[in-house]
């Protein structure tokens, strides 16, 4: 499906969210009617341009006098919201097309997810508006809504009345899930800067609109629900470019990174990006697909894409807002040293757990802020993290405790806790709690535990746009994902690197198979494959009999492993194929002459190559590299420990290619067991860096080959630090052949 790909229709948005007017075209006088609820909307919301309702069948709706069509408006008309039937829509759209309106917004549903019938219809509409470059939302969605005060656009049909003016912007592709967040929003008083309902996403999609929102001023964090991705690859890019990234920066040494200094965000600044994906599950993917018509990807994909585009994920509603409500209302941590002050024990330490869980610190106080606390608080408190200002604490006895615990350099972010007891001055501690946050340059979040004695106190922390929550675990975790994201925008910028390899040498690799129309290479074809693009290998010969193999031993040098060489035959463990640690001559002949025996009578039907000889390697840790070509996203690389179990295991992670240099950086160290990498019990860390260019060198060849489905490295030896590491096995899978 063709979508918005000129730059001057991305930038034409301005069509569907200041529009000065604007048609609705199938407009009715029935209140249970969609065309009713979207033209009551627009007009009691309050548009500060004109609204047109069109119906040829009614004179007025609610006072207002009505057209036949689009084209008697005498008037010009920059959006047209469409709720007609989808067999009319596309005569619609032409007619608005004629009208000269700037954009549409296509509320009917009867399109692709229902079929093939409707599927024609969606890419005719979507094939019309992409030849005149007018933006076109949906179809198939529930609108959208602009809170700015002097747009003050409702141009949907959810059942809430205009929502609360913020920072915040939402885009969903479920038109349901827009309503329930609307009235969820509603009743925990956040507000929405801009509310999209993508629907079908014929035309306009995710990208679009992402565009739009980074440039906007009234929005500070972006909010997604998404089922597909249209685009992933322009998805990171653009993302990047959101959270800061100008996408040219030289190479730099790779560290843990951290952030120089607090900042706010907003426009001019990084904006959060924050997404819900649904279809996590296999069932779940395939209802997703059953829902919208689209097909689901690999979720371990989806978290890989948002991995590197820094878009934060998460798994529910309530999370998606107690990250947004952190983001919206405070400055960045400069890092992950966190302290908590609290009138309450069992809270204090369930938030520093939480705090732990999460992968925050609990910061270390100075001396001088101990000293500073003990000044203040009675001898009963502690002036440890968390601070504990014991169950009678009132406003002066916070005030002190946050101002002291702030201005200590160890701590990055607060959280501060409240249990009402019948002496605590709630509002009052609210009021404190405001003022110091109003002034402060670290993050601070409050958590007023319950709802009913705490209601007036979260009400003005409100009023001083403190975040809030009910329950420590998740302004934790809230904090935590701020902490992540500011690590994330303060990352060395690095660059994909370039190698230079044999490309002329691969290029022979792949035709031979062609003509010989085969879609396996062979492990010398593979192995020379790899070694064209600068991967270690281990010594090795190809052998047609047992006396070859004896030979070729004596060459490589002893111990030596033997290999059955079939194209046919995948993986060589599974057939009982590969022979270990063989250390004289006659033992290779021996070996070497069972497998091509019992491996020939065993497969009858694998073309046998013969046995490869290949130098045994010294000891060292196994991990696993691979590419495997996706039909939506492209070439995908994978790291993880390797072996026999990395199928059980599945201690993996992927990114999409190319990546560069952090990237691989980031592949090593998000797997689970990259302390195994790192050395325990004594041993020394492996070579990392060597790990990070052969990823790179994947990441390369996934780029250049793309005659290659799927590759294998596994296992890839790596050695100590310093040492390198080596391919011991590998296998590559061609597309298109045979």
């Amino acid at each position: 499906m063709n979508t918005v790909s000129d730059a001057s229709v991305k930038n034409s948005l301005d069509a569907i969210f200041q529009p000065k007017s604007i048609a609705v075209v199938g407009a009715s006088r029935r209140e249970e009617a969609v065309g009713y609820a979207v033209f009551k909307n627009i007009l009691m919301g309050g548009f500060q341009g004109i609204v047109y309702p069109v119906n040829p069948k009614a004179e007025s709706i609610l006072g207002v006098r009505c057209y036949p069509s689009v084209l008697e408006i005498p008037n010009e008309v920059e959006l047209a919201i469409l709720i007609v039937p989808a067999q009319a829509a596309v005569q619609t759209f032409r007619e608005c097309i004629e009208k000269g309106v700037k954009g549409a917004v296509v509320i009917s549903a009867g399109f692709k997810e229902i079929g093939a019938e409707g599927a024609l219809l969606e890419k005719e509409i979507a094939c019309l508006s992409l030849e005149k470059g007018i933006p076109l939302v949906g179809p198939n969605c529930l609108g959208v809504i602009n809170t700015d005060a002097a747009v003050a656009m409702n141009a949907s049909f959810a059942r809430c009345s205009m929502p609360k003016a913020g920072n915040i912007a939402f885009i969903s592709q479920s038109g349901a899930l827009c309503t329930a967040v609307l009235d969820y929003a509603k009743g925990v008083n956040i507000g929405f800067s801009k509310f999209i309902s993508m629907g079908n996403k014929a035309n306009v999609t995710e990208l679009e609109f992402l565009e739009y929102l980074g440039r906007d001023e009234q929005t500070d964090v972006i909010l997604m629900y998404l089922e597909d991705l249209s685009h992933p690859r322009e998805l990171i890019e653009i993302c990047r470019k959101i959270s800061g990234d100008a996408g040219q920066h030289k190479r730099a040494a790779i560290q843990p990174p951290k952030v120089k200094q607090s900042r706010a965000v907003g426009a001019g600044h990084p904006k959060p990006v924050l997404a819900i994906k649904s279809g996590r599950t296999l069932q779940g993917a395939k209802a997703a697909s059953s829902h919208t018509g689209s097909l689901a990807g690999s979720d371990e994909v989806y978290t890989a894409i948002f991995a590197q585009a820094g878009i934060l994920r998460v798994d529910s509603v309530d999370e998606l807002f107690d990250y947004a409500k952190a983001f919206s209302g405070c400055r960045l941590p400069s890092g992950n040293r966190m302290a908590i002050v609290t009138n309450a024990g069992g809270p204090g330490i369930m938030a520093t757990d939480a705090c732990v869980r999460y992968g925050l610190e609990m910061a270390s106080l100075s001396d001088k802020t101990r000293a500073e606390l003990k000044k203040y608080l009675p001898p009963t408190a502690s002036t440890m993290n968390p601070v504990d200002v014991i169950g009678d604490a009132q406003h002066e006895r916070y005030e002190a405790a946050l101002k002291a615990v702030l201005k200590d350099k160890q701590v990055d972010g607060l959280i501060v806790i409240l249990t009402p007891q019948a002496m605590t001055d709630i509002e009052e501690i609210a009021e404190v709690i405001g003022k110091i946050v109003s002034k402060s340059k670290k993050p601070v979040l409050a958590c007023f535990m319950g709802i009913v004695d705490v209601s007036k106190g979260v009400a003005i922390l409100e009023k001083w746009k403190v975040p809030h929550y009910r329950f420590p675990e998740s302004a934790a975790r809230a904090l935590a994902g701020m902490a992540r994201y500011a690590a994330w925008i303060s990352r060395p910028r690095t660059e994909c690197k370039q190698f230079a390899v044999d490309q002329e040498k691969a290029q022979s690799v792949f035709q031979k198979a062609e003509l010989e129309k085969r879609k396996v290479l062979t492990d010398f074809e593979t192995m020379g494959l790899l070694a064209a693009y600068g991967f270690p290998a281990l010594a090795m010969e190809l052998c047609k009999t047992p006396e070859q193999a004896a030979a070729a031993a004596e060459r490589i040098g002893y111990p030596v492993a033997l290999k059955i060489n079939s194209p046919d035959i995948l993986h060589k463990i599974d057939v009982g194929g590969v022979r270990l640690n063989l250390d004289s001559s006659k033992e290779v002949f021996k070996q070497a002459g069972d497998l091509l025996a019992r491996i020939g009578k065993k497969m009858p039907q694998a073309k046998i190559l013969g046995v490869t000889v290949q130098k045994m390697s010294s000891k060292g840790r196994e991990v696993i590299l691979g590419i495997k070509r996706d039909p939506q996203f492209g070439p995908i690389l994978m790291f993880g420990l390797g072996g026999t179990y990395v199928e059980v295991m599945k201690d993996v992670t992927f990114r999409l290619a190319p990546i560069r240099q952090l990237g691989a950086y980031n592949m090593i160290h998000s797997i689970k067991g990259y302390k195994i990498l790192e050395g325990v019990r004594g041993e020394k860390p492996a070579d990392l860096g060597k790990l990070e260019e052969c990823l790179e060198r994947l990441s390369q060849l996934a780029m250049e080959c793309p005659e290659i489905e799927e590759l294998d490295i596994n296992p890839f030896l790596v050695y100590e630090k310093g040492r390198g590491g080596v391919v011991l096995d590998a296998r590559i899978l061609l597309r298109n052949a045979g």
